[in-house]
């Protein structure tokens, strides 16, 4: 196959799907290439290293899940929708969050950001607000999701607590069974409400 016959975007989707079989550690520029049966010098006609490649499937991810509320859609609503899918897609993927936490999504994606400010500006935003709540709530999202995919890791490997392991933490054993454990989605839920009260609660002060 001819090194400019290569499309960039099907070179993303395959990393995209190594990613998945092999994790972050295990992707390789040789991986890749092998996958899609050209030698490494076919991929670095696209991407001039492997951290240009991470930056590419970064974008590839973030861009689709960029944009403003829907039709009657408070900014409340909107945010909230915004972070669910946020959280979705960087779990669609293994090591989703480490991908994302670790690469630069570049111009396209700081320009789909800029209009999202421009839009909380419009709902009554200042700069600096709008800026903090986006931020706020996909620092939050990114780290809560980092936790999830490891503590996944850890169960795929058998590191795993065994239930009498628990037997002195009474009070955390009754948190979990009244409010989920501390990466399931009502305790995601939980925090994003508490994020967007305080926003709530800054714009009305």
């Amino acid at each position: 196959m001819a090194q400019k016959g290569l499309a960039r975007d099907m070179v993303v989707r395959a990393a995209l799907e190594l990613l998945d079989e092999v994790g972050l550690d295990g992707l390789s520029v040789r991986r890749l290439a092998a996958r899609l049966g050209v030698q490494n010098p076919a991929l670095y006609w696209h991407f001039r290293n492997k951290q240009e490649l991470l930056d590419e499937m970064t974008r590839e991810l973030l861009a689709p899940g960029m944009g403003g509320p829907r039709e009657g859609e408070d900014w409340r609503d909107w945010l909230a929708r915004r972070a669910h899918g946020y959280r979705r897609m960087l779990l669609s993927h293994r090591d989703g969050a480490r991908l994302v936490s670790g690469s630069d999504p570049g111009p396209s994606v700081a320009r789909g950001f800029e209009e999202e400010l421009t839009t909380l500006a419009g709902l009554g935003f200042t700069p600096a607000q709008g800026l903090h709540a986006i931020g706020s709530i996909s620092h939050y999202t990114l780290g809560f999701v980092l936790n999830e995919q490891a503590r996944r890791e850890r169960q795929a490997r058998g590191v795993t607590k065994e239930p009498a392991e628990y037997a002195d933490f009474p009070l955390t054993v009754a948190g979990v069974r009244a409010g989920g454990a501390p990466t399931s989605d009502e305790a995601y839920e939980y925090g994003l409400r508490l994020i967007l009260d305080g926003l709530a609660a800054a714009r009305s002060s």
